[in-house]
């Protein structure tokens, strides 16, 4: 038996949709989503208790646009945001209390925050959540019930408060003993030779232009490494067959895959959350609350300001802003590094592309401006994900070739836990209805603001004569050898070798 990612269990970064409309505190559908930390009740007796609702929303979409794009907005203070190509980016629907982003590789995500502070999040093509809050101890968590074609999972996160958003941190629902984790984080007696499940799979094939795993592992790190990087790449593929995201492109110019360097610092993210985890497990053994600061963002904030950087694995699609205004996009498994921590007063910080995989994507070297609840969020997934490879690594450890790890049984569940609402019965049938409303969300405030309609989405990796199909033909059309170039005014495609390589 061999490991393999499970494809369908990983849960996309439970992102949010990169533009937002904040609220007057400061949160809102890009940050937690949740009212401030005094919005929930206090503890009593681990019951849930939730305050009455204290969320409002400030009439424009906040975060940065990118160069060009126009923001239009209602009387009753919804908004959209416009793309330069006359495409809809952002709607936020104030009466639905819902968030749609339309990203650039096609995906669409949607999020529905309600008076009770719950939260719904739909991505196609990706798993989608129902969020319940609740207080444990005078500290805020939430309990996420996960849906993806048919099969529910929960996770929980920790609630935080950071440069004046509110933030959730995953917290894991149970630990693994302390002689598995020191089995995990040392060096293996003998290198091992690995053959993964998933080699020959269509993920596998599709992505061999980008990633290639280690030929051995000398620890369980390097081993969980590509356990993570595979987990991220396969939701990718996912989504570009269901949903039809153009999640990198092999042919265009610009990738940067994942090199040996980058992938070893991966690695040491991976060694260093085993660390954090460990110390988490005997904190939790003594009835502890662990400190949400300490796997946070803002710890990993204040070691970048130390002159210790840290790197990012994506793990979900994000559109992105550059250092010249131009937005770009990011998907699952693709590498950012943070190096310097940002000013008190931003919600944001800057990263460097380390990896990314053609297309839409944004190149290597390129400066981004990432939220810091998506930052957070990238940081929630590789953990989740790294718990689950955690699991798998030890119901296959004797197996394939993987030593044999010392007897450590699985802790008992996170004293936090005990005090979570039930696991939402209806999250699948939820998910869907606000995923039914969205496109008439995006037609009433697109109309009530007077903003242009959405255009046809056009992507990369389209024939001539489908882009024809949709747009008809081009105003104008310049034929330079293998690259044609259609001009339809408020938007210009480029073909090469008779498929589309740039939207502008």
């Amino acid at each position: 038996m061999v490991a393999q990612p499970p494809a369908n269990a990983t849960p996309a970064s439970g992102g949010r949709p990169s533009p937002i409309a904040a609220p007057a505190n400061g949160m809102g559908p890009n940050g937690s989503g949740r009212s401030p930390a005094n919005g929930i009740g206090p503890n009593n007796g681990g019951r849930t208790t939730i305050a009455p609702n204290n969320i409002s929303h400030n009439p424009v979409i906040t975060t940065p646009p990118s160069r060009g794009s126009r923001e239009h907005t209602t009387v009753n203070g919804s908004a959209v945001r416009v793309r330069p190509n006359g495409r809809v980016s952002d709607v936020h629907d104030v009466r639905r209390g819902m968030d749609v982003h339309q990203g650039l590789n096609g995906g669409r995500r949607i999020v529905v925050d309600r008076p009770d502070h719950s939260r719904t999040f739909f991505e196609k093509g990706r798993p989608g959540y129902v969020a319940r809050p609740y207080s444990f101890h005078g500290h805020d968590f939430d309990r996420r019930t996960y849906s993806y074609h048919g099969h529910s999972y929960e996770h929980f996160y920790h609630g935080y408060r950071f440069h004046g958003l509110g933030l959730h941190v995953y917290a894991p629902s149970f630990y693994f003993g302390r002689a598995y984790y020191g089995w995990a984080f040392n060096p293996w007696a003998t290198p091992v030779h690995y053959r993964w499940g998933w080699v020959g799979n269509p993920w596998h094939r599709y992505y061999g232009y980008y990633f290639s795993p280690y030929p051995v592992y000398p620890s369980a790190a390097f081993w969980l490494t590509d356990y993570l990087i595979s987990s991220n790449l396969q939701a990718a593929y996912a989504a570009h067959q269901e949903a039809g995201e153009m999640n990198g492109d092999p042919k265009a110019s610009g990738v940067a895959p994942l090199t040996p360097d980058v992938k070893d610092q991966i690695a040491e993210e991976v060694r260093n959350q085993l660390t954090l985890e460990t110390q988490e497990a005997q904190q939790n053994a003594q009835q502890k609350v662990v400190d949400p600061g300490s796997s946070s963002i803002a710890r990993m904030m204040n070691d970048a300001a130390s002159g210790h950087p840290h790197v990012f694995l994506v793990g979900s699609a994000l559109d992105v802003v550059d250092g010249s205004g131009n937005e770009c996009a990011l998907s699952d498994g693709d590498v950012l590094q943070l190096q310097s921590a940002t000013a008190a007063d931003s919600q944001g910080a800057d990263l460097t592309v380390l990896a990314s995989k053609g297309g839409l994507e944004c190149p290597k070297s390129d400066v981004v401006s990432v939220s810091l609840d998506n930052l957070q969020e990238m940081q929630n997934h590789l953990r989740e994900t790294l718990d689950q490879g955690l699991q798998e690594l030890q119901t296959n450890q004797g197996k394939d070739g993987l030593p044999t790890a010392p007897p450590s049984p699985q802790m008992a569940p996170a004293v936090y836990t005990a005090a979570a609402p039930p696991p939402d019965q209806d999250a699948a049938n939820e998910i869907q209805r606000q995923a039914d409303q969205a496109d008439q969300a995006v037609n009433d405030v697109t109309s009530d603001a007077g903003a242009p309609a959405a255009a046809p989405a056009i992507s990369t990796g389209q024939s001539i004569s489908e882009v024809e199909a949709i747009l008809g033909q081009p105003t104008t059309k310049a034929i330079l050898g293998r690259k044609v170039i259609y001009n339809y005014g408020s938007m210009k495609v480029t073909f090469k070798d008779g498929r589309v390589t740039d939207v502008e």
